[in-house]
């Protein structure tokens, strides 16, 4: 959750998008966010609070502003993801061999399937995603799309999200007092309008209200403004597993389920994001671009 001021977005003619390799690791401490650790922060306990399952923490998903590593390359072009290595940095060490875990689930798809009417509107926003994709210009990027939160503070009454995100600062106020009716005074927005409640020991958010200048995910995955997102997390020892499901069923075929989390506990405190700045727009030179691993 380190941060360094960086440019929001670089053409793809200018980039290929890079994650800088970790130090080397020893034996002794499993690799952030690897298989390994997460087996052990899920063996633990979970902890609870009046009854409930405690979510206070940070939480940490390999998310944030981290992705981007900005690498200026031989010929003045900035590399941002999946770079080579510069010449004579050591090697990572292997991390050590992980505990066999049950067998996952099939993915999830990873696009909306959209009604057939629709369909050339998604390749129209995508083919422009620099001139539509209001994400590029530092707005909050919306759900599921924000993913899950870096911090959570949780009372008898109500659980606060807080964001780290390349946007910048975010936050949502969640109650969890039994309530069952949206706030009917609100104008819609970016994070739309949330309510929590406990299934045993999963919190359930469902959030409503939504402007439609987000997207769902890359790739001109739009939405209308009767979007529904649910979702779900479940303390798992000294992790969070995430999941979120968006139902538009105006455009979309079926609810769809985007890339699912497993968060853990981390005694690295959020800070304050870099400014976003979309100081690069104005030089798009071809109009391709990465993808958004958020």
């Amino acid at each position: 959750m380190t941060h360094r001021l960086i440019r929001r977005w670089l053409p793809a003619a200018a980039c290929a998008a890079a994650i800088v390799a970790p130090a080397a690791l020893t034996a002794q401490a499993p690799p952030r966010g690897s298989a390994e650790l997460l087996a052990q922060l899920s063996a633990k306990a979970t902890p609870r609070l009046s009854g409930k399952p405690d979510l206070n923490g940070t939480w940490d998903h390999l998310g944030g502003i981290e992705f981007i590593r900005p690498t200026k390359l031989p010929d003045g072009s900035v590399c941002i993801r999946g770079c080579a290595p510069p010449a004579g940095a050591p090697r990572p060490v292997p991390a050590p061999a992980a505990a066999p875990r049950p067998a996952a689930a099939p993915p999830a798809p990873l696009f909306p399937k959209y009604k057939p009417e629709f369909l050339a509107k998604v390749k129209d926003l995508s083919a422009r995603q620099v001139e539509t994709d209001s994400g590029l210009r530092c707005m909050a990027p919306g759900l599921p799309r924000l993913g899950p939160p870096g911090k959570i503070i949780q009372t008898a009454k109500e659980v606060v999200f807080l964001y780290d995100d390349v946007n910048g600062a975010f936050f949502r106020i969640i109650p969890v007092d039994g309530r069952k009716t949206y706030r009917k005074d609100m104008p819609a927005s970016y994070l739309g309008d949330s309510i929590g409640r406990f299934e045993g020991d999963t919190l359930v958010v469902e959030t409503t209200n939504f402007n439609d200048d987000t997207w769902l995910t890359d790739n001109g995955a739009f939405h209308t403004t009767d979007l529904k997102v649910v979702e779900r997390l479940r303390r798992v020892g000294d992790t969070i597993e995430y999941t979120a499901t968006s139902h538009d069923p105006a455009v979309l075929v079926e609810p769809w389920n985007s890339k699912p989390y497993t968060m853990w506990i981390t005694s690295q405190e959020l800070e304050e994001p870099a400014r976003c700045e979309d100081r690069d727009l104005d030089h798009v030179v071809d109009g391709t671009h990465h993808d958004n691993p958020r």
